[in-house]
């Protein structure tokens, strides 16, 4: 094999292990096992969305405001508090579209899941079929969210 076509060769396996380390990083790793007190007290109310679908500091602020969290007060006594923070922080998305912080940090308003869920995949009426509800009510159309499993190809979107 000559130089330059070694040379390519070389060039083309570093661009395709670029390419499958960036896609990567836009995808969220394995969902821990769930904290019980987690399950118990957050899904009591909506989905025990996967720690991995926002930023640390997203979560901290979040367990900071339980007492305003969302218009209801979801205060939990400090060492509960202190647990289900500790493991969602641990458990925060790292990866490249969850660095950013939504806004009001709502995982329905992060430009990855804005992307996703665009009026062309998901027309607006969706979001106001009685089985969903609304954009943040996961587990309607991927069936799997509580895992953390949100493959597209998953989806089942109700009539």
């Amino acid at each position: 094999m000559s130089i330059s076509r070694a040379l390519a060769n070389a060039i083309g396996v570093l661009t395709l292990a670029s390419a499958i380390t960036a896609s990567w990083a836009d995808t969220p790793g394995p969902t821990p096992p769930p904290l019980p007190n987690y399950a118990q007290e957050c899904a009591a109310c909506h989905n025990a969305y996967p720690p991995g679908l926002l930023p640390a500091p997203s979560w901290r602020r979040l367990m900071t405001g339980l007492s305003r969290h969302f218009g209801d007060d979801a205060s939990l006594d400090q060492a509960t508090t202190t647990e289900i923070s500790n493991w969602l922080t641990h458990n925060a998305g790292t990866y490249r579209r969850v660095s950013e912080e939504p806004p009001q940090d709502r995982i329905t308003r992060s430009a990855w899941f804005l992307r996703k869920h665009n009026e062309r995949e998901v027309p607006l009426a969706v979001w106001k079929r009685a089985a969903v509800g609304s954009p943040a009510n996961c587990i309607a159309c991927h069936a799997q969210a509580e895992k953390g499993h949100f493959n597209e190809h998953d989806v089942r979107i109700p009539k």
